[in-house]
């Protein structure tokens, strides 16, 4: 599967949405605005003449597009403003009197200065870097002297159900104050990262999502965020980072300007049916460790499979008394429910014998630093030959 970054480069050093709306009119118009299976409709700048309805996703999108912004980076780190570098445009929500949430691949490359929000009612203003997150792709944002207009959306603590209608509200190709229906197609996704893990607990939905919705809200119909926009794959297949990881994440963000995320340093595989029958499990469930990451919390407790000899490795089937059937489940668990420094139980199968073992997580930020040369980031790590690294 591809999955296509959604935000969108822009080069000029300042515009409004009506001219947005200009250059992208044609480029739409020739096949480039694309629709999905699910609905999709685009605010016009003025609609004081639209008709009153009883639809509830009127209703929802009238009680919150207010608060979803255009997120504009008109100065590049080493660019000037307008100097044809190329910025970014997607799209944000405010939660707060000061704090907007968008994506951090929208934000990354503004150098000072260079971030420019305007709101529903066309009014603009600087906003300023407090906080982001390559691991789950959040960032949070400064504004001095919020509009009036803009509430805080609330984002919501449990997991959404699956078939649940949903909005994805934002700036598709630059189309503002768009809104797009879908329902919630699937839950505790994983999903690449721009920094080379995987974002756990992600949300798929067939609402379009298109460059330019990054960083906007996926709301239910009462208009709380069940999560932040981040890709889009095809026409009918998008996906949210939960707003139960952005309710850990963005606090931190606010408070520290970043976020530690738990790390167990191990590589896994799910069971099937031959790897159950190779360590006597009844059932194909749980995870086969096939790699444990040197100077990691698991180097020196867990055991990786062996070349050649499939019987071997730990079988995780519980963590902390919740049984752990996949590897997303296992990544969700620690992203949601554990934080660095905690000791972890963990229920093993290991040569045939289901036993207990502990073990202490780590920050990953501080063990990919120390894995990294001086000046490396996260894209610099050494290469992992493991689909899934927690």
């Amino acid at each position: 599967m591809v999955l296509v970054g959604v935000a969108t480069c822009v080069t000029s050093n300042r515009f409004t949405r009506r001219h947005v709306l200009r250059t992208v009119g044609t480029a739409a118009a020739v096949g480039l605005g694309g629709s999905g299976v699910a609905s999709s409709a685009a605010a016009q700048d003025d609609d004081s003449g639209a008709a009153d309805t009883d639809s509830p996703y009127t209703e929802t999108y009238r009680d919150t597009i207010d608060s979803v912004v255009l997120v504009t980076v008109t100065r590049t780190i080493g660019g000037d403003r307008g100097g044809g570098g190329g910025g970014g445009l997607g799209s944000g929500f405010v939660i707060d009197e000061q704090h907007i949430v968008t994506n951090n691949h929208v934000v990354q490359s503004a150098g000072e200065g260079g971030i420019e929000i305007q709101f529903n009612n066309q009014e603009w203003r600087l906003a300023s870097i407090v906080g982001t997150d390559p691991y789950s792709d959040l960032a949070v944002l400064g504004v001095e002297d919020m509009p009036d207009i803009a509430a805080g959306l609330p984002l919501v603590e449990s997991e959404p159900a699956i078939g649940q209608e949903v909005l994805a509200i934002g700036n598709p190709l630059g189309l503002n104050a768009s809104v797009s229906q879908g329902v919630v197609s699937g839950t505790n996704r994983l999903l690449p990262s721009p920094a080379g893990t995987s974002i756990p607990a992600t949300i798929q939905t067939d609402a379009p999502i298109n460059p330019g919705n990054s960083g906007g809200p996926l709301v239910n119909l009462e208009g709380e965020v069940l999560g932040v926009v981040f890709a889009g794959a095809s026409q009918t297949i998008g996906f949210a980072i939960s707003s139960r990881l952005a309710n850990r994440v963005v606090p931190a963000l606010i408070e520290d300007g970043s976020y530690e995320h738990p790390y167990m340093g191990v590589g896994v595989v799910p069971v099937g049916p031959d790897i159950a029958e190779a360590h006597g499990l009844d059932e194909a469930t749980g995870v086969l460790i096939v790699q444990v990451v040197p100077g990691s919390p698991a180097d020196g407790v867990l055991q990786p499979v062996s070349r050649g000899r499939p019987s071997t490795g730990d079988v995780i089937v519980a963590i902390n008394d919740q049984e752990v059937t996949t590897q997303a489940q296992l990544q969700t668990y620690l992203a949601l429910q554990t934080s660095p420094g905690e000791t972890v139980a963990l229920e093993i199968v290991r040569d045939g014998e289901t036993q207990s073992v502990e073990l202490t997580l780590a920050s990953r930020q501080e063990f990919d630093r120390a894995q990294m040369p001086n000046g490396g980031g996260p894209a610099d790590r050494p290469s992992i030959p493991s689909p899934d690294r927690g």
